[in-house]
Order: structure tokens, then C-alpha cells, then sequence
């Protein structure tokens, strides 16, 4: 049987972590006197921290000096790992456990490919740690999506080639980053939205395992 990578995003992929990046952001923004609405939120949707802080200062219309950046990006993260604290396995999404268990009964490889630095104790916390192979995350790139680096660094953790390689990811920069690394992307979300995506699924219950018998294949 044909052995593949199926390398997997976290935040709104496995768990909607969002909600408490939303919620630290939001925190900040409000401190600095300005409302952070969840439109707003959309802006920030697989970039990093540092990107992130800038569009919400771009958003204020603040100027800050990189001291105070430096503050409120430590604010934050110390904001939403506070927010992880009691997460469990219940934060999984909805059909994400079915799919992992089944690549399991065929032998295939996962990996965790997700620009979160937090991606180990929230895998720990879902208890899902268990079923990747390898993990990279914000810790080991340096080159945000839709650059390929964390799905190309999967790929070669499991010592797959990228076309042997599936992709499942809700972001427009994901589902890029997939496409430029020559691997086969899977959208998990609206249409409208990951158009770019080779195939789509509003979230995991729609995927049953004859498509993923097919891309073993």
C-alpha cells in the first residue's frame, strides 16, 4: 500500500484556537482605545504575531516605538496561553478524530504543519499528540505562509516527497503555500474563500473515507 503525508494545520483545522487569539487581540486594541471587530480579525488569518500587531496598529492608526511592540506582543501571547489553560478534548472540531484514527488504520503518516508556537501543549491538552508522526511549528520556521517552508519541512520530517504530500488548511495563505510546494491542498471552510484549494469540505464531517482512500492512492 502506497505510504502518503497527510500534514494537518492546527488553528481552525483541528481546534478553533482563533476565538482566543481573537480574544487576546481584542483585549489590546481595546486598551489602546480602539474596538477590534471579528472583520478585523479575518486580516489575521495565518499570519504571524509581529504581522499581526501591525495591522491592528495600522487599523488604530497608532504609531508605537519597538519597545512597546515588543510589550504587547509578550501581552498577548502570556493573554491567550491563559486562555489554553483549561482547552480539552472537547475544543476539537467536529469529524477531525474519525479522519485521524482511519489514517492511522492505513498506515499513513501525519504531520502538524502550523505557524503556532504553542502547537505541542495544545495537541498535549487535546490529547492528539499522539497520533503525528512530526510536528513543525512557529519554533523551527522562519518564513511565513504562503511561503511552502513549514509543509516542505513536514514532508521531509516523514521522508515523503511533496506530491505524496496532502495539505488540509483554512487559510488563503495555507492553501498557497501548499500549491507553491507542489502538494495536493485540501480547503477546510467556505468555498468562496479557498477557491485556490485543489479540494473542499465545509469541515471535516463531510469527508468520508472513500476520499481518503483515493488520495492514498
Amino acid at each position: 500500500m502506497t505510504t502518503k503525508a497527510f500534514i494537518f494545520d492546527l488553528d481552525g483545522v483541528i481546534v478553533d484556537t482563533a476565538k482566543y487569539h481573537f480574544l487576546a487581540w481584542k483585549k489590546i486594541a481595546n486598551e489602546l482605545g480602539f474596538e477590534f471587530t471579528h472583520e478585523n480579525n479575518e486580516l489575521l488569518k495565518g499570519v504571524s504575531r509581529i504581522r499581526s500587531l501591525d495591522i491592528i496598529l495600522e487599523l488604530g492608526k497608532i504609531k508605537a516605538s519597538q519597545e512597546d511592540k515588543n510589550r504587547w506582543l509578550i501581552q498577548k501571547n502570556e493573554d491567550y496561553l491563559s486562555y489554553l489553560v483549561d482547552m480539552d478534548e472537547s475544543e476539537i472540531l467536529p469529524g477531525v478524530m474519525p479522519i485521524l484514527k482511519y489514517l492511522k488504520e492505513r498506515n499513513q503518516l501525519i504531520a502538524l504543519g502550523s505557524a503556532s508556537k504553542n502547537a505541542r501543549p495544545i495537541l498535549e491538552k487535546t490529547g492528539t499528540l499522539a497520533y503525528f508522526d512530526g510536528i513543525v511549528d512557529g519554533n523551527d520556521v522562519s518564513n511565513a505562509k504562503p511561503d511552502p517552508e513549514v509543509f516542505l519541512l513536514a514532508a521531509r520530517l516523514l521522508h515523503t516527497k511533496p506530491e505524496d504530500s496532502i495539505v488540509f488548511e483554512d487559510s488563503v495563505a495555507g492553501i498557497q503555500a501548499a500549491n507553491i510546494g507542489g502538494m495536493i491542498s485540501v480547503g477546510i471552510g467556505e468555498a468562496a474563500t479557498l477557491h485556490e484549494a485543489k479540494y473542499i469540505f465545509k469541515d471535516f464531517t463531510l469527508m468520508d473515507k472513500t476520499f481518503i482512500d483515493n488520495l492514498i492512492k
